[in-house]
C-alpha cells in the first residue's frame, strides 16, 4: 500500500509538470484527478495530503488545492530526526552537518566579497553588534541569512539556513561549552572587514577559521541537555 501511495504521489507530480502548472496554480478538481488517475477519491486525498506535507501542493480548505513552492523547510523534520538519532549514539555525527554547511559557505564567500555593498555591510555590522550584547543565536542567524543574499542562489542560501537550524536544534540537546560572545562577535567582525575590503581570499580564510572553532566546539559536546550558543 505504501508503495502504491508513493506511485500515486509521483503521478500527481508528473501531472503538474506535464500540464505546465506553476506555483500558485490550481490543480484540477478532485473528480477530474480521480478520473484522470483512475483511482479512488480516498486515494487521491491521501496522496494530496502527503504532497501537502512536502510543500508540493497547498490545500486551501474551501478554495481547492494549488501547486506549492516546496520549500526546503519541508524536509527539516526528517533531517532533524535523522541527525538526532545519529547524535544519540555518536555526538560527533553533528560534525557531518557542520561540514556540509562549511563547504557551501566557503564556496560562496569569495563571490560575496565581489558583490558586497554598503547596505549589506550595515546589516552585517548590526548583527555583529547584537552578538556582543543581545540575543546571540538570533544575531548569528540573521548574519548568515544576509551574508549570501548577493549571490542570488536561493537553493544554496536555503540549504545554509536549513543546516544552521538543524545544528542549533540538535546542539540544544547536547552539553555545550560556555560561549565566549566576544570571541564569536570578533570572528564575524573580521569576516565583515575582509568583505568591506573586497578581499575574497581573506574572507574565505577567516571563514575557515570560524568553522575550525565550530568543529572544535562540536567535538567537546556530550550527551546531556544544555543551552547552546551561536556559531
Amino acid at each position: 500500500m505504501a508503495g502504491t501511495g508513493r506511485q500515486l504521489e509521483g503521478r500527481i507530480v508528473d501531472l503538474i509538470l506535464e500540464q505546465g502548472l506553476r506555483a500558485g496554480s490550481p490543480l484540477p478538481a478532485e473528480p477530474m484527478l480521480v478520473s484522470t488517475l483512475g483511482v479512488s477519491r480516498n486515494s487521491v486525498r491521501e496522496a494530496l495530503r502527503a504532497l501537502h506535507t512536502l510543500g508540493i501542493v497547498e490545500i486551501r480548505h474551501g478554495y481547492g488545492t494549488f501547486v506549492g513552492r516546496a520549500p526546503l523547510t519541508a524536509v527539516t523534520p526528517g533531517l532533524l530526526f535523522r541527525t538526532r538519532l545519529s547524535v544519540r549514539d555518536d555526538p560527533g555525527a553533528l560534525a557531518d552537518l557542520v561540514q556540509v554547511r562549511e563547504l557551501l559557505e566557503l564556496g560562496l564567500i569569495e563571490e560575496v566579497a565581489e558583490r558586497v555593498d554598503e547596505e549589506l555591510l550595515r546589516t552585517l555590522d548590526a548583527s555583529v553588534e547584537t552578538m556582543r550584547s543581545g540575543e546571540l543565536a538570533d544575531a548569528d542567524r540573521r548574519f548568515h541569512e544576509a551574508l549570501y543574499a548577493p549571490v542570488g542562489n536561493e537553493l544554496a542560501t536555503q540549504l545554509i539556513g536549513l543546516f544552521w537550524e538543524i545544528y542549533h536544534q540538535v546542539a540544544t540537546e547536547l552539553s555545550s561549552p560556555p560561549v565566549d560572545r566576544g570571541k564569536v562577535a570578533d570572528s564575524h567582525r573580521r569576516i565583515v572587514e575582509a568583505l568591506r575590503a573586497h578581499d575574497g581570499p581573506k574572507a574565505r580564510r577567516l571563514l575557515r577559521y570560524h568553522f575550525d572553532d565550530l568543529r572544535e566546539r562540536v567535538t567537546r559536546m556530550v550527551g546531556t541537555p544544555q543551552e547552546s550558543g551561536a556559531e
